[in-house]
């Protein structure tokens, strides 16, 4: 009976040695080999840098993102999202992070910092000490995931800033997370690149390891601006799309006067060709904006997707920008849109309650049957900066007589004021062209 009772036991003790020893199933490879934070370093020298993830080179496809859905990130190609706060009005960081690393990306997670711009005093040195440990509490909190790619510092900190204690604020919180946090770089982002806010940043801000440029329609002049400035460390791009809201023309009313999404897609390719591309040595990546929807002047100038979910162009420039081919269906194509013959650009004055003609002219690649809508809305009255939180306009019900065709007739609002015309085609696979045209409305 004791011999037994030994030799069972020593069974046992055999089988749990060799379970214990046998090799890891890919699961528990993969559980094991990211349960903890993987390193991020920025290697190389003046002209060549590189962007080092778990020891190999990493160059991601990025894009600007935090109301919208992870998954076509990934279905297009882009492997990394920035945020613009750690916990947003959704979502902890953690659930951010944690659906990032289920979908396979990495996320640039931004530490909100005060603005000059919203009130915040950098000479009250109560503040920003409050700040700083506000800060590093959510370093403490989300250094060690292992979808965490960097840390964004603050955004656009120099909009309409005066005091340049701001950078100094910026390089001791930069230095606190070198101290924690060994596994992660640390960037800030400026709007616009001048000199003199260069030589701000490298005197007050050395410890930063790269800086994060953002710029829209005058981002063609960036590689000019790196030479003018004489920036020679490494860079990545954390925003840049469609032409901004103040560097396009304006009606004779004051309303900015926005791009096609047709015109949008070719400027996204053009840009990235010019400005980015080319300079993988010092750029060390870039983040397209805005993969979502929102507000910004109007509900369509710098998303990427509709209100409704539809991908437009910009979104099919960057799958080919990140695969090296169109997807297998694409968004349909806007030639243009008239309203009373004329277009946009075009000056339109209306008269209070008279009917007006009202024409888009849209193809579809694939040929897919298209359908369309229309809206008016009153210009947006709610502007902001930076893009701060804006109201949509509400649309005027019961001025478009066929909403649903290409071609309609329009009765002007009965209130003197300006106006937008928004068109929409959709090819039924979940993409879409738009349009707007604005337009004044006389007694």
């Amino acid at each position: 009976m004791k011999k037994i009772t030994f030799f069972g036991a020593l069974i046992v003790v055999v089988v749990l040695v060799l379970k214990t020893c046998s090799p890891l199933t890919g699961e528990q490879k993969n559980s094991k080999s990211t349960a903890g934070p993987v390193k991020v370093e920025v290697k190389g020298e003046m002209g060549n840098y590189a962007l080092y993830r778990g020891g190999d080179p990493y160059r991601f496809n990025g894009v600007g993102f935090e109301f919208g859905n992870m998954e076509t990130i990934a279905a297009h190609g882009g492997t990394s999202f920035r945020t613009w706060r750690t916990d947003n009005a959704r979502e902890t960081g953690q659930e951010v992070l944690d659906k990032a690393r289920k979908h396979g990306l990495t996320v640039a997670m931004c530490l909100e910092m005060g603005s000059e711009r919203h009130g915040f005093d950098y000479n009250d040195a109560g503040a920003v000490e409050r700040q700083f440990e506000k800060v590093k509490a959510e370093v403490l909190k989300y250094k060690d995931h292992p979808a965490l790619l960097i840390w964004v510092i603050g955004n656009e900190l120099n909009l309409n800033y005066t005091n340049p204690k701001v950078y100094d604020a910026v390089n001791e919180i930069s230095s606190m997370i070198h101290g924690l946090d060994p596994n992660h770089p640390t960037t800030t982002t400026i709007a616009g690149i001048n000199k003199g806010l260069i030589e701000v940043i490298e005197e007050r801000a050395p410890d930063l390891d790269l800086l994060s440029i953002q710029l829209y329609g005058d981002i063609v002049n960036l590689p000019k601006y790196m030479k003018e400035t004489g920036w020679t460390k490494p860079y990545m791009v954390t925003e840049w799309g469609a032409t901004g809201h103040w560097e396009v023309n304006t009606t004779p009313w004051g309303a900015p006067i926005e791009q096609t999404s047709t015109v949008k897609a070719h400027n996204y390719l053009e840009r990235y060709r010019i400005a980015i591309e080319p300079y993988a040595g010092q750029c060390l990546g870039a983040y397209v904006f805005l993969w979502g929807q929102k507000q910004e002047r109007t509900p369509t100038w710098y998303g990427m997707f509709l209100h409704s979910g539809e991908e437009t162009e910009a979104v099919d420039v960057m799958h080919y920008i990140w695969n090296g081919k169109w997807p297998e269906n694409r968004s349909p194509r806007l030639d243009s849109v008239r309203l009373d013959g004329r277009s946009s650009y075009q000056e339109i004055y209306l008269k209070a309650g008279q009917r007006y003609d009202a024409r888009a002219f849209v193809t579809d690649p694939e040929n897919d049957p298209l359908t369309y809508g229309w809206e008016i809305k009153p210009e947006s009255t709610d502007l902001k900066e930076g893009g701060d939180f804006e109201e949509t306009p509400v649309s005027i019900e019961g001025l478009i007589e066929s909403p649903d065709q290409s071609h309609t007739m329009v009765k002007a609002p009965g209130q003197k004021g300006p106006y937008r015309l928004f068109l929409y085609a959709y090819d039924g696979k979940g993409h879409a062209a738009h349009a707007n045209i604005p337009f004044y409305v006389n007694p």
